[in-house]
C-alpha cells in the first residue's frame, strides 16, 4: 500500500550536519525525514525558493529530456529502505507505455518538485524506517514536540 507525501521542508541535522527533507502525509500524522546530500538539498531548495539558474541543473535538463520525449512523471515511489538506505523509482507514461526508473530518493524527489508528481512512500518502509507517528500517545507527540521546539530556528532551513 501506498501513503501519498508531501515535501514539507529541509532542515539541517544538528548531529551530522547533514541535509534532511521532511515529508509528510496529507492529515499531518506522519512525518518521514530522509537525510540527502548537499547538492540535491540545493537542488531541492533552489526549487522550493523558485531560483532559476542561468543553465539547467541536472534536474531541469533531466525534466526536459522526459518533456521532449513525451514522457510524464506521474509519480514518484520511495519503494524500500535496505541497511539503512532508502530506495526509489520513478513511474513514467509515454503513450500507453508505462515505465519505472531506479532513482535515488533525493534525485526523485527534486524531480517530482520541477514537474509537480505527487511523491509516495510504501507502507512497509514507513513502518520500518524513522518515521514518526505523530498520533501514537501524547508521550511520544511530547517528545517529538519538545524535539522540534529544541532545534534553533537557523537550523530548520527552508520551510514549505
Amino acid at each position: 500500500m501506498l501513503v501519498e507525501m508531501f515535501i514539507k521542508g529541509l532542515m539541517i541535522d544538528p548531529v551530522t550536519n547533514m541535509p534532511i527533507v521532511i515529508l509528510r502525509d496529507e492529515l499531518g500524522e506522519r512525518t518521514l525525514p530522509i537525510w540527502v546530500g548537499p547538492v540535491e538539498a540545493n537542488a531541492i531548495a533552489m526549487q522550493v525558493e523558485n531560483v532559476e539558474s542561468p543553465r539547467p541543473m541536472t534536474h531541469d535538463l533531466l525534466r526536459n529530456v522526459l518533456s521532449d520525449l513525451g514522457a510524464t512523471l506521474t509519480r514518484v515511489v520511495i519503494s524500500d529502505l535496505r541497511d539503512g538506505t532508502y530506495f526509489a523509482y520513478l513511474q513514467l507514461k509515454r503513450d500507453q507505455d508505462v515505465l519505472f526508473v531506479d532513482a535515488r530518493p533525493s534525485d526523485a524527489l527534486a524531480l517530482s518538485l520541477r514537474t509537480r508528481a505527487p511523491v509516495f512512500v510504501e507502507a512497509s518502509v514507513m513502518d520500518h524506517s524513522a518515521s514518526i507517528d505523530v498520533r501514537t500517545t501524547p508521550a511520544d507527540s511530547e517528545r517529538l514536540q519538545r524535539w522540534l521546539e529544541s532545534l534553533d530556528p537557523d537550523d530548520l532551513g527552508y520551510k514549505m
